[in-house]
C-alpha cells in the first residue's frame, strides 16, 4: 500500500514538472514602457507620445509590418502606403539601419516558406528603396514559417503570420 501512494505522488510531481503553459496565441504590448516625451501645463503632465527617433516612435508614427495575402510576396496598397511612412520616417532619421523579416504561415514545406519570406522581404525592401532609402541601410531575412506572431490554426491566425516585419538595428536616439 505504501509503495502505491509513493508511485502516486512519485507520478504526480513528474507530470506537474511535465506541465507548461499554453503558448502565447496574441501579440500583447511589451512589459516596459516605451520613452516617451511630455510637456507640463496647469493642469499636470500630459503625455506627448514616443520620444521622436527612438524605435516606439517608428512603430507609433510608420508601423512595423506589412501583411500580405495567401502564397503571394506583391504589396497591397495598405502595406505600399505603410512602407511609404517608413520611407519618410527613414528618410528622416538618416542614421538608421533596419531589419525586414519575411514571414509566412503554417502552411507549406519549410524550404517553401523559406522561399517565400524571402520575396515578401525582398518586396518591401525594394518598396523602401524605390521611395528613396538607401539600400545600404536595409538588410533583409527570411524566417519562413519559424517565427510566427499567432500560434493558433486558423486564418485569423495564418494572416496576421503572412508578414514582412522591419525592425530598427542600429542608429535610434533612444
Amino acid at each position: 500500500m505504501k509503495f502505491k501512494l509513493l508511485l502516486i505522488a512519485g507520478m504526480t510531481a513528474v507530470l506537474a514538472a511535465c506541465a507548461s503553459t499554453p503558448p502565447q496565441t496574441t501579440t500583447e504590448a511589451p512589459a516596459t514602457e516605451p520613452p516617451r516625451t511630455t510637456r507640463t501645463d496647469t493642469t499636470g503632465t500630459v503625455d506627448q507620445g514616443p520620444v521622436p527617433g527612438t524605435e516606439a516612435h517608428f512603430v507609433a508614427t510608420a508601423g512595423d509590418r506589412v501583411f500580405y495575402d495567401l502564397d503571394r510576396s506583391t504589396l497591397t496598397p495598405a502595406g505600399r502606403e505603410t512602407l511609404r511612412r517608413q520611407a519618410d520616417w527613414l528618410n528622416a532619421y538618416t542614421g538608421t539601419t533596419i531589419l525586414i523579416a519575411g514571414n509566412c504561415d503554417e502552411r507549406g514545406t519549410r524550404e517553401y516558406n523559406l522561399a517565400l519570406g524571402a520575396r515578401r522581404a525582398n518586396a518591401a525592401r525594394d518598396y523602401l528603396v524605390s521611395l528613396g532609402v538607401s539600400p545600404s541601410r536595409i538588410q533583409t531575412v527570411s524566417y519562413g514559417k519559424e517565427r510566427p506572431t499567432c500560434r493558433e490554426s486558423g486564418e485569423r491566425c495564418w494572416s496576421l503570420n503572412r508578414n514582412a516585419t522591419t525592425m530598427i538595428t542600429g542608429g535610434v536616439t533612444g
